[in-house]
């Protein structure tokens, strides 16, 4: 399905791009002169519809981002906040419901002179079956205050934090000799709520399953497990990578980067 869009405004946030099932629009938040400008991608979804994080799970679509179009963009670089894990009939996925904002970082190719910002976007949207959507949104943004601060601020702090594996008492070993080993994850865990893991392998290609929590933690510390399946072709599931995992518990969230030999 694509959405329609309207043309630019000279405010802090683009007209909705929207359909029946979701709508897409920019907004900019408070940026200092000189410094990187604040911006997001907020995705408005009907009750009970959801859309994917960058790694979707078992199945689903990632969004893609494209502001090629833009004037005066030298890099935009969107943050993913951290998602949710759902589960039906059909697999578990990874992402949002109801709605998101990705917060972008802008650099202007010349601070000087004013940024317009040009989205396209490619993205999926779910309920019991998906639907896939487009839109485009643009946004005039410049130094200054911002009328959408709140929202974005919010986003930003929703992003995971990138720690060391020390920092969390996170470990990641293989614990047989299969050919698919399994891995096993284990976490220092801050109070008794839920926590959810996540892993990403080197690339894109990487197609990992979800961890499972796995029995035997001692108290203070959780488990997860799952298979070395999903591995892109030539690369052996007992050779030597890096992984990345991102831990979603309660309030906060945290992204480690470690290496498995």
């Amino acid at each position: 399905m694509t959405l329609q869009h309207a043309p630019a405004r000279a405010e802090n946030a683009s007209a909705w791009s929207q359909d029946t099932k979701s709508a897409v629009r920019l907004i900019g938040g408070t940026s200092k002169s000189g410094a990187p400008l604040r911006a997001g991608i907020e995705i408005k979804l009907q009750p009970g519809w959801h859309t994917y994080w960058r790694y979707p799970g078992d199945a689903g679509v990632p969004p893609r981002f494209d502001f090629s179009g833009s004037d005066n963009v030298k890099l935009a670089t969107v943050s993913f906040p951290a998602p949710h894990l759902f589960t039906d009939e059909t697999g578990s996925s990874i992402g949002y419901k109801d709605g998101v904002i990705f917060p972008v970082t802008i650099v202007a190719k010349d601070p000087a002179r004013p940024v317009n910002a040009r989205l396209k976007i490619e993205y999926a949207v779910c309920e019991k079956m998906c639907i896939p959507a487009e839109g485009k949104a643009e946004l005039a943004i410049a130094p200054g205050p911002g009328t959408e601060d709140t929202a974005l601020t919010e986003a930003e702090a929703r992003v995971p934090k990138k720690v060391s594996a020390a920092d969390i008492g996170l470990t990641a070993r293989r614990v047989n000799d299969a050919a698919k080993p399994l891995v096993a994850i284990d976490v220092i865990a801050r109070d008794q709520g839920p926590m959810q893991i996540f892993v990403e392998g080197p690339g894109p290609e990487w197609a990992l399953p979800i961890p499972k929590p796995a029995p035997g933690a001692p108290t203070g510390h959780r488990h997860f497990a799952f298979d070395l399946d999903g591995l892109p072709p030539g690369v052996s599931p007992k050779g030597s990578f890096d992984l990345t995992f991102t831990v979603v518990e309660g309030g906060r969230a945290m992204e480690v980067t470690t290496h498995l030999d």
